[in-house]
């Protein structure tokens, strides 16, 4: 890593002070900590810039809850953030419905784990250390440099109060959901997805609640739905006395109050009954399909910053800590090539995203526009007539079989709300649609426009069967 400082012509003291290094990443959450520990691995110098001070970073707002515990890239390996797993034995969901005056226990594929997420942050940024990244913290990013052609070269901030500039052949983005930096960025020559918008996200706030006696369900996420359908609560047990508590609405609603909202819940809790708040803490995050492109010449955006988000869950950890490593490998090929300033170096990784998680994502997000166009009863009462092993497909896998079997049981139990019904399963059949679609993500930029417009055709039925608004 090189550094100078350049001081005016009169030899006055230093006005701003230049870092160059090979890769400039900004955010130190998951995929930040996992792009720059890949880079530094392979013995190039990269520099992480964080807003916060040491001591608060990786303090971020969570549900703790981890989906894919059992499985993380290699620059930092499991068994670097085993500390922070605090709950290893939830095995499966529970879905409380006041409305049917029914609890729905729903099965979860795969390894579950609830974290203690600062402890979490602490082992991510222990683990990219180890490997030779650089922090700098207490730096907040105000601007973005590019060159004539358009290729992003760097950014300039402001640690601890005196202005720095960080060079770098490649940036890439962790800076999180809203980030600044795609702000700041000219990005109309590029591919890189604008279409971003406050709607596409959710308010989310949680509080870590400690009771004095254990909770009857500290093998389970338990979750909610608020008073209107876009939203929901969670209770996902650390352990079984101490309690990550949240509520989470989209922002294409008109605002909750979150704090009152969710302390009213748990004053009717009798779980809950003298318990102590250890912490506080919000957040925004995306609740919308990953980015169509997050790639542009010398510039590439990494988890919640590119959409990398289970829709509707939140659950954004594994899929973070993965694409910060395609985004990083991705890198290290383009610099090696010489090629950081062409986008088509870098395509591949929007493959490999859209590949692993994005397609799956993008069908989810289905589910969640479907949601926006109907009364919470009438949902509640179409989720308390699917099974569970129905719900967790829809959930986590994106679709899920419909038969007919299973069509006139739910008309059975769901009396009064066949319409509805009837939109869901067809629905669910644009959604498979979908799905479809993004497995057959174009393998270079110029299949890319055609791509998009068979996709926003598919998106256009979807509006026309649920009634919603359109989210893009």
């Amino acid at each position: 890593m090189t550094t100078h400082q350049d001081g005016n012509a009169g030899g006055a003291s230093a006005t701003a002070r230049t870092v160059s290094v090979d890769v400039v990443v900004v955010g130190a959450g998951t995929s930040g900590c996992y792009a720059a520990a890949t880079i530094a691995d392979a013995g190039y110098d990269v520099v992480i810039v964080e807003r916060k001070d040491e001591t608060e970073a990786g303090h971020i707002a969570c549900g703790d809850a981890l989906k894919g515990a059992s499985d993380f890239p290699e620059a930092i390996p499991k068994s670097q953030l085993e500390p922070a797993f605090t709950n290893t034995d939830v095995d499966h969901g529970r879905f409380e419905i006041p409305q049917e005056d029914t609890v729905l226990e729903i099965p979860v594929p795969g390894e579950l784990a609830v974290i203690d997420r600062w402890e979490y942050g602490r082992c991510l940024i222990e683990g990219a250390n180890d490997s030779g990244v650089e922090f700098h913290y207490d730096t907040v990013v105000q601007d973005v440099l590019q060159d004539d052609s358009g290729r992003v070269t760097g950014v300039k901030a402001m640690r601890k109060g005196d202005p720095v500039t960080y060079e770098g052949d490649m940036v890439i983005d962790g800076a999180g959901a809203l980030s600044i930096l795609q702000d700041k960025t000219d990005l109309e020559d590029a591919t890189f997805d604008t279409n971003v918008q406050y709607s596409q996200f959710c308010s989310a706030y949680r509080e870590i609640i400690e009771v004095d006696e254990p909770v009857e369900w500290d093998d389970a996420l338990v979750f909610k739905p608020t008073e209107r359908s876009a939203g929901y609560l969670w209770y996902f047990p650390r352990t079984d006395t101490e309690i990550n508590a949240g509520l989470g609405f989209q922002m294409n609603e008109e605002p909750m109050e979150l704090v009152d909202d969710l302390k009213r819940d748990l004053q009717g809790r009798s779980e809950f009954k003298g318990a102590e708040v250890q912490d506080k803490l919000g957040a925004a995050l995306p609740t919308r399909r990953p980015y169509d492109s997050a790639v542009a010449p010398g510039f590439m955006a990494v988890g919640d910053a590119a959409g990398h988000v289970n829709p509707t869950t939140g659950g954004g950890i594994a899929g973070a800590a993965y694409a910060g490593t395609y985004a990083a490998e991705q890198a290290i090929e383009a610099i090696e090539s010489g090629r950081t300033d062409d986008e088509a170096a870098l395509w591949e990784y929007n493959e490999r995203v859209m590949e692993h998680f994005g397609a799956r994502y993008a069908a989810l997000d289905v589910y969640n526009i479907f949601t926006t166009a109907y009364d919470v009863d009438d949902l509640m009462a179409l989720l308390a007539a699917l099974p569970g092993e129905k719900l967790a497909e829809a959930l986590y896998g994106g679709s899920t079989s419909i038969g007919l079997g299973l069509k006139i049981k739910m008309a059975v139990k769901s009396i009064g709300h066949l319409g509805t019904i009837r939109d869901l399963y067809q629905t669910k059949k644009a959604a498979d649609r979908l799905l479809d679609h993004y497995q057959s993500y174009p393998s270079d930029r110029s299949g890319f426009e055609a791509w998009q417009r068979e996709r926003d055709s598919i998106m256009d039925d979807i509006y026309e069967v649920t009634g919603a608004e359109p989210k893009y």
